[in-house]
């Protein structure tokens, strides 16, 4: 009788695992189905920040605040803002009012309210200018909290953000009275359920489409992602978005 053959097959060849190999094996499986629900759920109700065009529903819902209105429609600009922020009075300043004027007519420029943290005016600030649009001014609110900027979003150094709450009010009261607001109606809105959600609106709006800063605009549902040193090169890039969009 011939010999029997060596088995020269490695996977036929191995012997049996072990009762301490099960063991490792049933615990590397359970710990990478925990890990895997674990992301899975992490996944579901933290979703990536959208990649692309982000959807006018999330960046402009009925009711937004605009700041200059072109029929039909074609091209909306959504900035997100912060009204203590000091970069968003520098785009205020340098960016944001002369867009306006040379693309009157022409364009849909919508802001909405994404208040940081950081500054502690920035949610008062945001009450007055919602308190402002109930009585049909948050335009004339707008142009007031940022043309005025130093004298109620600025520390007594003029550097620094301020967290007095009583002079800002203060100067809240006094363009609300310059606008010809009700000042009772304004102090109820301004405390309002409704003022607060839609800041809270703002921000989880802001949250769905990436915004992490301010200020973030978006022209059509694309982000710009601002790539000069200066404002004047800011502009220059926004223009030429604009441009673009409006020749589509």
């Amino acid at each position: 009788m011939a010999a029997k053959k060596a088995n020269r097959n490695p996977v036929t060849k191995r012997k049996g695992l072990s009762a301490n190999a099960w063991t490792t094996i049933a615990v590397v499986v359970v710990a990478v189905l925990v890990i895997g629900g674990v992301l899975l759920f992490n996944r579901k109700d933290n979703p990536a920040p959208p990649q692309g065009t982000v959807a006018a529903e999330i960046l402009n819902p009925p009711g937004s605040n605009t700041l200059t209105t072109a029929s039909g429609g074609a091209v909306t600009v959504v900035e997100f803002i912060d009204y203590q922020c000091p970069v968003c009075e520098e785009y205020y300043q340098n960016v944001t009012k002369s867009i306006e004027h040379d693309y009157a007519g022409k364009i849909t420029f919508v802001t909405r309210n994404f208040p940081l943290p950081m500054h502690p005016l920035a949610v008062p600030a945001a009450k007055a200018a919602e308190a402002a649009a109930m009585q049909g001014k948050y335009r004339e609110m707008y142009d007031k909290l940022y043309g005025d900027y130093p004298t109620w979003a600025l520390a007594a150094d003029g550097k620094n953000v301020s967290e007095d709450t009583a002079r800002a009010q203060a100067r809240f009261d006094a363009y609300a009275k310059e606008l010809g607001l009700d000042l009772a109606k304004f102090h109820a809105d301004a405390a309002s359920p409704e003022v607060q959600k839609r800041i809270d609106q703002g921000k989880a709006d802001g949250g769905k489409a990436g915004v992490t800063g301010t200020p973030t605009i978006f022209v059509n549902g694309t982000k710009l992602e601002p790539s000069g040193n200066t404002f004047a090169a800011v502009a220059q890039q926004l223009r030429g978005q604009l441009d673009k969009a409006l020749a589509q």
